[in-house]
C-alpha cells in the first residue's frame, strides 16, 4: 500500500484550517481543499491514516457533484491541478487526485442529514422514543429497515473534538432562517432520492448521508464533500438483511472494531492494527470502483 498522507505542509500557501480530514488553504478568491488520508471515529482522529482515502473521497465527491448539477450548483472550480494557481504547482504530486479548487462560500450553521434507513443514532433514538429527531415513525421497525420515505434530520456543527447534536427542523430554521431551511430540506431530499437510485443500480444502498451547504454570491450551493464513505452509510445491496447492523463500505467497519476495545472514545486514539487499516482501505476503494467504475 502507498504511504498515507497524514498532513500537508505547503510553504507559500496560507493554511486557513485543518479539519478532521481536510486541510484548507486560502488562495484569495478561492479555497484549496486537500483531502488527507486521516480518519476519525467518534470525533477522534486516529493516529494511522488509511492509504488512498483522500483520493477516494475526492473522486467520489466529484462524481456526485456532477450528477447533482441539475438539482443544485456546487462549489467546485476545478479538480485538475493543472488549472490551479501557479503557487500550487510545486505541490502537484501531493495534490493530484485528492484536491479541489473551490468557491469561497459562507457555510450554513447546520449540517443536513437525510435518512432513508434506520441505523446509528437514528435507531437508538427510535428505540427510546418511537421517533427520529422528533419525527414520528411507524411502530415495529427493525434496525436497518428502509423507512416509508426519507426523512430530513439536521444537526449542529460541532467544533473539532466535540460531537454534533441532532436538532429539529424548527431549531434549524431559527439558526439559518425559515426560507433557506425549507429550500435546503427540499434539495437534500431530491439529491438523496436521485443518488439512492443511481447507487442501487451499482449494488450499493445509501442508508443515510450528510451534506453541507453555503451561500455564494447570494445563491445556495452545496459545499464540502458529497456522499462519500465518510459522510454516508454505504451497504452492499446483495447482503442486505434488516434486523441488525449491516456490513458496509464506509468507516462503520472501523467503528465496529473500536467498539470491541476498552476505549472511552476520547483522545488519545488507540493504535490500529495493520489489518484493520488495510481492510478499511479496501472498503473505501471498493466503494469508489462500484460507483464510478474507476480505481486509481
Amino acid at each position: 500500500m502507498t504511504k498515507p498522507v497524514l498532513t500537508t505542509e505547503f510553504p507559500g500557501l496560507k493554511l486557513a484550517a485543518r479539519g478532521k480530514v481536510r486541510d484548507i488553504y486560502d488562495l484569495g478568491e478561492a479555497l484549496l481543499i486537500v483531502t488527507t488520508d486521516r480518519i476519525s471515529a467518534f470525533d477522534v482522529i486516529m493516529n494511522e491514516g488509511i492509504p488512498n482515502k483522500g483520493y477516494v473521497l475526492t473522486q467520489i465527491s466529484a462524481f456526485w457533484f456532477r450528477q447533482m448539477e441539475g438539482i443544485i450548483k456546487n462549489h467546485i472550480i476545478s479538480t485538475e491541478v493543472a488549472d490551479f494557481p501557479k503557487e500550487c504547482q510545486p505541490y502537484a504530486d501531493v495534490l493530484a487526485g485528492r484536491s479541489m479548487l473551490v468557491k469561497k462560500a459562507s457555510p450554513l450553521a447546520a449540517e443536513c442529514i437525510v435518512r432513508g434507513y434506520i441505523s446509528g443514532s437514528g435507531w437508538k433514538d427510535y428505540q427510546q422514543t418511537g421517533k427520529i429527531c422528533g419525527i414520528e415513525l411507524p411502530a415495529g421497525l427493525k434496525e436497518s429497515d428502509r423507512l416509508p420515505q426519507p426523512i430530513f434530520t439536521p444537526s449542529t456543527k460541532a467544533e473539532l473534538g466535540t460531537h454534533d447534536e441532532n436538532i429539529s427542523f424548527e431549531e434549524m430554521a431559527k439558526l439559518c432562517g425559515q426560507e433557506i431551511s425549507e429550500k435546503v430540506r427540499e434539495v437534500t431530499l431530491a439529491i438523496y432520492e436521485k443518488a439512492r437510485d443511481i447507487a442501487d443500480q451499482k449494488g450499493i444502498i445509501i442508508a443515510d448521508t450528510k451534506f453541507e451547504y453555503g451561500i455564494y454570491q447570494g445563491e445556495l450551493i452545496i459545499i464540502d464533500e458529497c456522499m462519500t464513505p465518510d459522510s454516508s452509510r454505504f451497504w452492499p445491496k446483495d447482503s442486505y438483511q434488516p434486523g441488525g447492523p449491516q456490513p458496509s463500505f464506509d468507516k462503520q467497519f472501523l467503528r465496529d472494531y473500536l467498539e470491541t476495545l476498552d476505549w472511552n472514545k476520547t483522545a488519545p486514539a488507540p493504535p490500529l492494527p495493520a489489518d484493520i487499516v488495510q481492510k478499511t482501505a479496501e472498503k473505501y476503494m471498493e466503494a469508489l470502483v462500484r460507483l464510478t467504475g474507476k480505481g486509481i
